[in-house]
């Protein structure tokens, strides 16, 4: 017997017959990618200041921004000097520009003093994202599309304020970006990575984009992860965003600054490698083979934790759950 198995050290008997050779998997290249879905709330704020200009108003409206180019402000400017000025009525997302002519009864302030402007927005942006994991480094695409509310500006001086109440105050905001992210500790199911979002934005039709000239935008935040499976992973996702844009003005520009703070919450999902398993009454709690093809285990749920090497990783087994749980003999 032992000369037909063993020649000269070498296996003669012809395993391959009683052993089937599995196929190799089709592994998607999907499956090498995680996705992203989020939503949640952010707050914008933005600031400007207004070099080479100054304010009016007339009782009963809203303050109006005037150029002072040309203007000798050692005296107060007359009534004329206002009415051949560029004026405009709103100077956040958009120049509007007033011809309206100024009468001596109108004004009931004019103030040349250095101003500045400070407002607020609110978002809630929709979020998609995908990456590619190596070891502990991400890198990755993503595009957001948010809904922006803008609200009141206040615009001041050292001894007076005005409130400015820019239109068009609802729009959509877009952005793209890449991704690159480094995970950095990992406790039991939760995993934190730091994570930056450089690209693009525009600020949306209630902004007029052809007198924008935007800034690239950087949102560093810190991606707080539990995992659920090795697929399904909810996060919750803390950030601050810097961006700035320059709003054309007459002959000249305001620059406003436009950072933000967020808070994402979110799944992500990752396309396993292997198919489920065919067949309904299979138990088997780890990748296996049926024939000569590998299967993934009809018990391993995107939503419970698992090692495909030896099961699920539950203290509670299969056989004390559920239905099982009534049977007088779970044997």
């Amino acid at each position: 017997m032992a000369l037909l198995a063993q020649k000269e050290g070498k296996t003669t008997f012809p395993l391959e017959k009683f052993y089937v050779e599995r196929e190799k998997n089709r592994i998607s290249i999907l499956s090498k990618f995680t996705f992203g879905l989020s939503t949640g709330v952010g707050n914008t704020f933005f600031s400007h200041q207004l070099p080479g200009f100054s304010i009016y108003q007339i009782s009963g409206q809203a303050p109006v921004l005037f150029d002072t180019q040309g203007l000798d402000l050692t005296t107060p400017p007359t009534i004329a000097d206002l009415n051949k000025a560029n004026r405009f009525t709103n100077w956040v997302n958009d120049a509007s520009a007033t011809n309206s002519v100024i009468s001596g009864t109108d004004v009931i302030d004019v103030n040349t003093a250095a101003f500045k402007g400070n407002g607020n927005a609110l978002n809630i942006p929709l979020k998609l994202t995908v990456h590619y994991e190596y070891k502990q480094f991400r890198i990755g695409a993503g595009y957001s599309y948010e809904l922006m509310s803008l609200g009141s500006f206040k615009i001041a001086s050292s001894d007076k304020s005005y409130t400015l109440s820019p239109t068009s105050t609802l729009g959509f905001m877009s952005k793209y970006f890449g991704l690159l992210g480094y995970s950095f500790y990992r406790i039991d199911k939760y995993l934190l990575t730091v994570d930056a979002n450089i690209g693009n934005f525009s600020p949306g039709s209630n902004f007029n984009n052809a007198l924008i000239q935007k800034s690239l935008y950087y949102n560093l935040g810190l991606t707080i992860e539990k995992d659920f499976s090795e697929y399904f992973k909810v996060f919750a996702r803390p950030s601050l965003e810097l961006k700035s844009y320059a709003l054309a003005v007459g002959g000249k520009s305001i620059d406003h600054s436009m950072n933000a703070i967020y808070l994402n919450v979110g799944v992500t999902y990752r396309i396993p490698e292997l198919p489920r398993c065919y067949n309904k009454d299979c138990r088997i709690q780890i990748n296996h083979a049926h024939g000569n093809k590998e299967y993934r285990s009809r018990s391993h749920k995107i939503y419970e934790k698992q090692n495909p090497s030896y099961g699920e990783n539950d203290p509670v087994l299969i056989k004390y759950k559920g239905k099982n749980k009534r049977k007088l003999n779970p044997y």
